[in-house]
């Protein structure tokens, strides 16, 4: 089979490889970059990403180790894909903020080098509270960067508490007005809501919160409990309750209420934004979609023409792997067609824009009649389109389309 071809672990029964099919569209449809920073100044109790303090690390790895690993990776996607303009870049994590201002300018920097910016990009950064200052915020958009989204969670103290975060309740906010006055149009705080003693007036107080900041997004994701978290130890003990689902579902509605009369409407079932196209996240959109995006650094996932891999996650080992000239693939895989149904359906069912009829088979139609019978979508322009409760239950819309 023809294609770029980089070395890959042995672990791995042939190179991974990139065939023509795939690159062929590469620079026709929207071309995302993701990079992965792995760093964090404490765990939070609830997360599972992969991410790592520096006492885990100890001196394995360093943000410059990282970096340095990080420009071979990029310039290496840049030379199979045959660098197409960046549509969108989203620095995730972890705590990309602990790099600093500067550190950030120097991530972006380096896929300017590999690839470049198409006129327009949207480039996002997630911060933590903490990490941030005005001068952070001048000099993130000094550098180019056009999106703030930062890690509010709660605003109150004892929920935070719950979910290990180190920042103050008022922190997020007043990072978010700091964002603003540094010139950023697009700002997201993203909360967590259903945390074990979290009441209805503390999730107004985060809602009131939100709303005197200023920003253009939301996201809002119910508290799952992770397997290998300390929340889920926690649970496991009988020293937390596990999140209740009615309680869940009536917290939902409760959000999507407060925002909507605020003028942030859903565009996807956790995402909120204001009635400006450029207030949504692009980047994210592109997962939904089913876009291209190359992702960088430890543990990052990549989607380019229907082939999907995924790097190594520690970043020692991914940076040894970079030094000796090979991608630091983990795994990969081809998704058949089916496999892109499957997703196409999992994903724009979630999305306000809906799920074409068109695309789907005929059993499926029957099944989407069935779920417009019973209140969960409705049909918009040939789309299927959640209904309020539909958003309560999408993955049991998906269940009954796909079974």
């Amino acid at each position: 089979m023809s294609g770029s071809t980089v070395s890959t672990p042995a672990a791995e029964a042939a190179p991974f490889e990139l065939p023509d099919s795939a690159l062929a569209g590469v620079g026709a449809r929207p071309f995302g970059i993701y990079v992965h920073v792995p760093f964090c100044a404490t765990r939070c109790g609830y997360c599972d990403f992969n991410t790592y303090t520096a006492g885990e690390l100890g001196t394995s790895a360093s943000p410059q180790s990282w970096l340095e690993a990080l420009k071979r990776e990029l310039a290496t996607a840049a030379r199979i894909t045959g660098a197409p303009r960046a549509d969108t870049v989203f620095v995730g994590g972890g705590t990309p903020s602990l790099l600093g201002g500067d550190g950030l300018g120097a991530v972006l920097g380096a896929v300017r080098d590999s690839f470049g910016l198409a006129d327009g990009a949207e480039v996002t950064t997630e911060s933590n509270p903490e990490s941030t200052s005005p001068e952070f915020f001048t000099t993130l958009r000094d550098a180019g960067f056009t999106r703030i989204s930062l890690g509010m969670q709660s605003a109150a103290e004892h929920v935070l508490r719950i979910l290990d975060r180190t920042h103050t309740p008022g922190r997020a906010v007043a990072a978010a007005r700091e964002a603003r006055a540094a010139g950023f149009d697009h700002v997201n705080l993203d909360l967590i809501y259903g945390t074990p003693g979290e009441t209805d007036r503390d999730l107004d107080a985060s809602l009131d919160a939100v709303l005197t900041a200023g920003v253009d997004h939301v996201s809002a994701y119910a508290l799952i409990v992770e397997d290998g978290t300390a929340l889920a130890r926690k649970v496991r003990r009988g020293e937390l309750p596990a999140p209740d689902d009615d309680v869940l579902a009536s917290r939902y509605e409760r959000i999507d209420a407060r925002l909507a009369d605020a003028g942030l409407r859903w565009y996807e079932v956790s995402n909120w934004a204001a009635a400006d196209p450029g207030a949504r996240c692009r980047h994210n959109l592109g997962y939904w979609d089913g876009g291209d995006w190359w992702g960088a650094g430890p543990g990052a996932h990549s989607h380019v023409g229907g082939v999907r891999w995924w790097n190594v996650k520690h970043p020692a080992r991914y940076a040894d792997r970079l030094a000796a000239g090979e991608l630091p693939v983990g795994g990969s895989e081809r998704l058949t067609a089916e496999d892109v149904h499957v997703e196409r359906v999992l994903l724009t069912v979630r999305l306000r824009t809906g799920l074409p009829l068109a695309e789907l088979h005929e059993s499926e139609r029957v099944a989407a009649e069935r779920v417009v019978a019973d209140g969960l979508a409705v049909v918009d322009a040939d789309h299927l389109v959640l209904t309020d409760r539909g958003r309560l239950l999408a993955d049991g819309v998906v269940r009954d389309i796909l079974d």
